[in-house]
């Protein structure tokens, strides 16, 4: 029943209003107009839940109350329990003939049972005869339909059940309640998406500033091996130059002195000294760019899994289709970030390449090795298949993510290659299993 229904029900019992059932009823129905008020003045499921227990034990006179709710696989879950003193009852407490509350969900019937311990035609289980219970109401939670969970109150005392007021009442209160509880899971499934999407947010934020990192400092040891190795020809080139003058001028003497050839040679060599160890540091900035390894023992489905996680929120992977192929595969060592940003950089280079491409991950183990195989739709890779990890960034490749997967691999002793795929790119890189 909707609230507007309700109104024009009390309204109506108003006016027809004379006799002492229709005052019952009547009063009743300005309890359930109250309490609905006050559940629906808030959208946080827990204060929702906790209203409208204490309101049914209070409304029915029972001493304890429960609320059960169905989860996404349809089963009956235990949410919350109390007792007329508003003291909080836990799961173990919840020892009541569960047959009767599966029964009214699966029915979808409320139940209204007075005098259980002498009643044959119910089926007493030993919890009810146990408990001594004597009044039992049990009430499905339906609303638009769909069956979300069951509110249950209970009593040892004999009520005499007066099915025109207080089971009618009771089903009404069910029913305003479902809905109640109903646009409060709704609001917490929206509060839980925004608060998934923030840390989404941060994941990848972190991501990117180590990825940036990583790459600055390659680019950095990049540009510093071009220049050195330049110079470092140039020196060596000069060095023979000077040799070959030097050799000359001594077949033919002139008056040039035999001294400044040896000095040119000293700075040369002092020069070209240098430049090799220049080129040595950068070597090294290369090659601890992405950070000193942290291994650990993982599940490389789960890390793939949890990249995915986060990355499909975001605006600029969100129009990716990812699908998944994993085969159970042992755990491995591996930097669980150090392969986070690897995947990162892969799915970075099917969303640049084509904003709506489907990405299919296939994991595997053969030979000691976990095998992952990343793959899209999109227009592949051009240029050399085997220089394309290794390649000197160009005016062709400005870019530093397949050097750094490389580097990431190969600091795992792992492989990583193209693969052929006539239907885009098609990336396959494996770990040890140690």
């Amino acid at each position: 029943m909707k609230l507007s229904e309700l109104k024009e029900q009390v309204e109506t019992s108003q006016k027809v209003s004379g006799s002492e059932d229709s005052n019952e009823k009547l009063k009743n129905l300005e309890v359930i107009l109250d309490i609905v008020k006050s559940i629906n003045r808030s959208l946080i499921l827990e204060d929702v839940l906790e209203l409208v227990l204490q309101n049914a034990i209070k409304l029915t006179n029972s001493e304890r109350g429960f609320i059960v709710l169905a989860n996404p696989s349809g089963k009956l879950e235990f949410r919350l329990g109390k007792d007329s003193d508003g003291k909080e009852l836990f799961e173990e407490n919840f020892n009541v003939s569960t047959s009767v509350v599966q029964d009214v969900f699966t029915s979808g019937q409320s139940r209204f049972i007075e005098g259980a311990q002498s009643d044959r035609n119910f089926d007493q289980s030993k919890s009810i005869l146990k408990l001594q219970l004597e009044t039992i109401l049990c009430s499905p939670l339906i609303t638009d339909d769909k069956k979300i969970g069951v509110i249950y109150v209970d009593s040892k005392f004999l009520h005499k059940i007066k099915i025109r007021e207080i089971t009618d009442t009771f089903e009404i209160l069910a029913g305003q309640a479902a809905t109640a509880i109903r646009n409060a899971q709704l609001y917490n499934g929206q509060i839980n998406a925004y608060n998934a999407l923030q840390e989404a947010n941060t994941q990848l934020i972190r991501a990117e500033r180590r990825a940036l990192k990583s790459s600055i400092d390659s680019e950095v040891g990049h540009s510093l091996q071009a220049l050195v190795h330049i110079s470092l020809l140039e020196t060596e080139s000069l060095i023979r130059t000077i040799e070959k003058a030097q050799k000359e001028y001594e077949e033919s003497p002139t008056d040039f002195n035999s001294i400044t050839f040896e000095r040119v040679k000293l700075k040369g060599k002092i020069s070209s000294d240098s430049l090799r160890k220049i080129q040595k540091y950068a070597q090294a900035l290369m090659e601890t760019s992405v950070m000193n390894l942290n291994k650990d023992s993982s599940d490389l489905n789960k890390t793939i899994q949890s990249v995915l996680k986060y990355l499909s929120p975001m605006k600029k992977y969100s129009k990716l289709l990812f699908k998944t192929e994993f085969n159970p595969i042992p755990p491995c060592s591996y930097d669980s970030e150090q392969i986070q940003h690897l995947l990162v950089h892969l799915f970075t280079n099917s969303a640049e390449a084509k904003a709506n491409a489907t990405v299919t991950i296939k994991t595997s183990y053969k030979d000691n090795f976990n095998y992952v195989i990343i793959e899209d739709d999109g227009p592949g890779f051009s240029g050399d298949k085997e220089l394309i990890f290794s390649d000197v960034p160009s005016s062709d490749n400005s870019g530093y993510g397949l050097f750094l997967c490389k580097s990431i691999i190969d600091r795992h002793n792992g492989k990583i290659e193209l693969l052929d795929n006539s239907n885009g790119a098609a990336v396959q890189f494996c770990l040890p299993v140690v």
